[in-house]
């Protein structure tokens, strides 16, 4: 498998190996089952030492898929000295845990997802746990219903052993890549808690993770240690990537583009609407996040929430009390818990 070039004419899903610049490549991986369909895996490399900025997620077809990804490049899996994972979810983190075991290559994390981490590997964990009990407080138990349908309500066991702790927990600042070559690790908190990306200065490139998207907006703290008011650290964490000068944008899901800036741009409009059409809702008479996620539509096909499956009913109606949340701290909206149901009014 020869390493092809980049190109925007392709669909990015394809698997194989793309020469992104100078000694970086993006490998897409299969996500089955996964409406996002697959995640970039990037391998950067001077000949000699190999880093991935994440790892895909823990399955028999995206190892095979990894490995002949770098027999184009002459490397093997045991050549990978360390991954450089930008957040704990299990798409980027589970099969740099496992490949470690085998290889002893070193796991790279940041910091403040060491909550999340260490409560993914609690094996009494229940699933989704948090996000069962923010749906009640959503007034969505209809939801919780249905992913009890879908899902279970047993910890799977054999999950607790795929979130081992990493060797280095990552925090902001300059980190040593290659000889000669490194990364700015900048902490974006929004997505997750402890959500980074990676700027490569050599080669004016930002690493985005899940935190800049190019086709969709990413999910809102979905995680096992929910963050207070994770829709205002995401925008904060937006325009914290906007302050900073524009770069080709190696996204984790979708094509490379070549403007971080002017995705960062669409996202802030997208969520200054977004709040102004959810608070709408409650002027127009829904109380709480569930009823006013019924209100509005999903998606770039405008569905709605009827029309989903469980699982992105959750992410919808949390994504909502996020947005709530943020209006009430903006002081726009009021909140109360009336028998367990957070009700927002107008101020």
């Amino acid at each position: 498998m020869e390493p092809l070039p980049e190109s925007s004419d392709r669909n990015w899903t394809e698997p194989g190996i793309y020469e992104v610049s100078a000694g970086v490549y993006r490998i897409p991986l299969p996500l089955p089952n996964d409406a996002l369909r697959a995640v970039n895996v990037y391998a950067v490399t001077d000949g000699e030492k190999l880093v991935l900025v994440d790892s895909g997620w823990a399955l028999t077809v995206a190892r095979r898929q990894l490995a002949e990804a770098l027999g184009g490049i002459g490397a093997e899996l045991a050549d990978v000295s360390e991954f450089l994972v930008t957040h704990v979810h299990r798409d980027h983190y589970s099969q740099a845990v496992v490949l470690r075991r085998d290889f002893g290559s070193k796991i790279a994390l940041g910091q403040d997802e060491e909550p999340s981490l260490k409560a993914s590997g609690n094996p009494d964990r229940l699933p989704m746990e948090a996000q069962v009990d923010l749906l009640f407080q959503a007034g969505a138990g209809e939801v919780v219903e249905a992913l009890a349908r879908q899902f279970g309500t047993n910890r799977r066991h054999t999950e607790a052993d795929l979130w081992e702790a990493p060797d280095e927990w990552l925090t902001p600042g300059p980190r040593p890549i290659l000889p000669g070559r490194e990364f700015e690790v900048v902490a974006t908190p929004g997505h997750t808690s402890g959500h980074v990306v990676f700027v490569d200065d050599t080669a004016d490139l930002l690493f985005s993770g899940d935190h800049v998207l190019p086709h969709i907006t990413p999910s809102i703290g979905f995680q096992p240690v929910p963050a207070e008011l994770p829709l205002n650290d995401f925008i904060d964490s937006l325009r914290l990537v906007r302050a900073m000068p524009d770069r080709r944008m190696l996204p984790a899901h979708g094509p490379v583009s070549d403007s971080v800036h002017t995705r960062v741009d669409e996202l802030l409009e997208h969520h200054r609407q977004r709040l102004e059409t959810i608070a709408s809702q409650i002027v127009a008479g829904a109380s709480c996040a569930y009823e006013a996620a019924h209100r509005i539509g999903w998606t770039r096909r405008n569905r709605k929430l009827s029309e989903m499956d469980s699982f992105n009913q959750m992410l919808a109606v949390l994504e909502t009390a996020a947005h709530l949340d943020l209006l009430v701290s903006q002081g726009k909206l009021s909140a109360q818990v009336v028998d367990g149901v957070r009700r927002y009014t107008l101020t």
